[in-house]
């Protein structure tokens, strides 16, 4: 029951699969777009484990990116301003095929009962 419960929940919230999810994703990141953030960039590594994996198997250009992107938000919503329409970027994912990976990757090595290769704990 529980498992149908998971198996529920994580139907709702991925965009890939519910049209629902797919909507409020894109009205999220088109606010997200006025400060210059993308979709993305809301993932907290200090929140969930696999974020903090993904994040640290992407390359630095691209994580170098996301800290600026987020350094620069902060400033523009501290000036109570907008990011320059010339400035603003479209939508595109950078983290949601990593974490699925390193989500896949976790869940192939607890089904087959193996001892993790790191200790992984939240600070």
């Amino acid at each position: 029951m529980s498992s149908m419960l998971s198996a529920l929940s994580q139907w709702l919230v991925n965009p890939r699969r519910n049209p629902l999810a797919r909507l409020h994703m894109h009205a999220v990141s088109s606010r997200l777009r006025k400060y210059g953030l993308r979709y993305d960039d809301l993932y907290d590594p200090y929140h969930d484990l696999d974020i903090k994996e993904a994040l640290g198997r992407l390359p630095s250009e691209v994580v170098d990116a996301r800290i600026q992107r987020l350094k620069r938000a902060m400033d523009l919503s501290m000036k109570h301003q907008y990011l320059h329409d010339d400035l603003q970027t479209p939508f595109r994912g950078y983290l949601s095929d990593m974490l699925a990976l390193v989500k896949k990757e976790s869940a192939e090595r607890e089904a087959l009962g193996a001892l993790p290769l790191y200790q992984r704990t939240i600070p």
